[in-house]
């Protein structure tokens, strides 16, 4: 026994248990498909974090230092960032329009950089989900004059949104060149790509619906016109970059959340816009999934994702409830490519280390999710601290 004892530890010891674990687990393997190449496949989700506090609405070193702790990620994609001043929902959070903006993205994408990671910019227009009091007394603008019946947070706290403004077409020409030169923006900024949020209820989301979408024009009324809006900035962008460089997040399970409400053509809408999609070699596509009850999270994005994954055939990623196990059955399953983490990435920066290792983790503070301050944004510690 006191010869074999030493094997033992040393066979065990973490630093080989991290190798082995490597070897086998598919969400920590490396990926190269379709033009994507990335270190890992455990992806930092979009995150509103609200902690820009200065005049230009640009980032600044605070922010450069909490995505600099999270580039051991296969791929980051930044907060939603607003591609012009109507575009904004929500205060103290970052644009993508100005030089100044460029230059404080500038120190984010290079600290990311620097550590290794890649980044892309996720570029964002709220619609209707926004207030006058957010966007200097304009009325937001929406493919129609419907109201989200929604609470819009504004520095004077949370206030009803009314109807918003029913775009022209000449709005909705100057919002598509307004997401080119987003695009164009981000990649000046040093950003590997851009993802179009065309999710969660707001302006692409909005076009989709038949609840929020009541134009009698080429942007409304049957499937491919709802649909139009979405391809027509992919186009758009297509001019001047690459659309490899560019992902798509949907939320075709939305219902009952930002005014948004299922109907009976709103899957076969979906169906439409996916397999569409595949004529366009965009990075990636991301779904994001939405429950009542966040135990089922997990399971139904899961049921999304099957049904979808059947129809695209790209680079595929999926959010929604996920932990370490979860993540990997549905990569080996062959559900997905790619799985992106939102809370998890909050309260651990070296998240990917922590599942070599399966754990420990942090336990996060979610009534610091927002604010100005420090506290809750790069404090959390890693594990070497």
């Amino acid at each position: 026994m006191v010869k074999v004892l030493p094997l033992l530890i040393h066979k065990f010891k973490p630093d080989k248990f991290v190798i082995n674990l490597k070897e086998i687990m598919d969400l920590l393997k490396t990926f190269k498909k379709n033009g994507l190449q990335l270190n890992n496949r455990v992806i930092m989700a979009p995150l509103t974090r609200t902690r820009i506090d200065n005049d230009n609405l640009a980032p600044t070193e605070l922010n450069a230092e909490y995505y600099k702790q999270r580039a051991s990620a296969g791929l980051i994609i930044s907060e939603g960032t607003p591609i012009s001043e109507d575009a904004f929902g929500y205060t103290n959070v970052p644009g993508i329009y100005s030089p100044e903006q460029i230059e404080g993205w500038k120190l984010v994408t290079s600290a990311v950089h620097k550590e290794g990671g890649k980044i892309f910019a996720q570029i964002w227009h709220v619609g209707r989900i926004s207030h006058p009091a957010i966007l200097n007394g304009r009325s937001p603008l929406a493919p129609s004059a419907i109201n989200a019946n929604f609470h819009a947070y504004t520095n004077m706290g949370f206030a009803k949104t009314g109807d918003p403004r029913e775009m022209t077409e000449e709005d909705i020409q100057s919002t598509i060149q307004d997401f080119q030169q987003a695009t164009l923006n981000a990649i000046e900024a040093g950003f590997d790509g851009v993802e179009l949020h065309a999710a969660n209820g707001y302006l692409f989301h909005q076009f989709f619906s038949k609840g929020a979408n009541v134009r009698t024009d080429a942007y409304g009324g049957s499937i491919e016109n709802r649909s139009r809006f979405l391809f027509d900035v992919l186009e758009k962008i297509s001019e001047k970059i690459n659309l490899s460089k560019v992902g798509v997040r949907l939320s075709p399970d939305l219902n009952k959340t930002l005014g948004i409400v299922k109907d009976e053509e709103s899957d076969k809408l979906f169906e439409y816009l996916i397999n569409k999609l595949n004529d366009y070699g965009i990075a990636y596509l991301h779904l994001s999934g939405f429950s009542a009850d966040p135990e089922k999270k997990a399971e139904n994005i899961l049921a999304t994702a099957k049904r979808y994954r059947e129809i695209y055939r790209g680079n595929f990623m999926i959010n929604g409830g996920f932990d370490r196990n979860s993540a990997n059955q549905a990569i080996e399953a062959g559900v997905a490519d790619l799985i992106s983490f939102g809370e998890l990435w909050i309260a651990n920066p070296d998240l990917v280390t922590r599942f070599h290792r399966d754990g420990p983790y942090n336990e996060v503070r979610k009534e610091l999710y927002y604010g100005q301050s420090e506290q809750g944004y790069i404090d959390y510690p890693t594990l070497g601290q």
